[in-house]
């Protein structure tokens, strides 16, 4: 199935502070998410930026808000993103059936989001090298069972590639220029 970019969107989830400091390959994982959020904001999109309870683990990192030129997000109590009425319903007013996944944690949050879009009839697109959790072994087993779920997996590099579908234009030189 090819990933383009007329049917999808994106689900920028829980990148926060507090948990940022703690994440395997924490500073690794802020760089990738910051090409991949610029990336898709180069080719128009639509993300939605979700928080985690706010009020106790903090607003989500300046890179995040830098890279989608934005510091709008939407508070979440439910793990999964998708459990949210108000998250639901921007992703269902999107009318795309596509969804990229980042954030953390991979075996919580981000899983849960999966497997409730790819249960309403979405197709999440796992970013790899986007997500990440405390510990190595909980990051591989969130992404082994996402598989089991039917998710795709990806990384950053290859989804911005294949959104963009073809070189020789202005978007492609910004992409070209986020990925060296």
């Amino acid at each position: 199935m090819r990933i383009n970019a007329a049917d999808t969107m994106a689900l920028i989830v829980d990148y926060q502070e507090s948990l940022m400091k703690v994440m395997y390959q924490g500073e690794e994982l802020e760089k990738n998410a910051g090409i991949l959020i610029r990336g898709l904001k180069a080719l128009d999109i639509p993300m939605v930026i979700t928080q985690q309870y706010t009020k106790g683990l903090g607003n989500s990192v300046q890179t995040v808000y830098e890279a989608a030129q934005t510091e709008e997000y939407m508070e979440k109590i439910a793990f999964s993103s998708y459990r949210e009425k108000e998250i639901m319903d921007a992703v269902d007013r999107s009318g795309r059936k596509n969804v990229i996944v980042c954030g953390i944690e991979a075996h919580i949050c981000v899983l849960q989001t999966c497997i409730d879009l790819k249960a309403a009839g979405y197709q999440p697109v796992l970013v790899t090298d986007c997500i990440s959790s405390r510990k190595k072994s909980d990051k591989e087993m969130g992404i082994w069972r996402a598989v089991q779920e039917g998710v795709l997996v990806t990384t950053y590099e290859a989804v911005l590639f294949e959104l963009l579908e073809r070189a020789g234009s202005d978007t492609f030189k910004k992409i070209s220029k986020l990925v060296k």
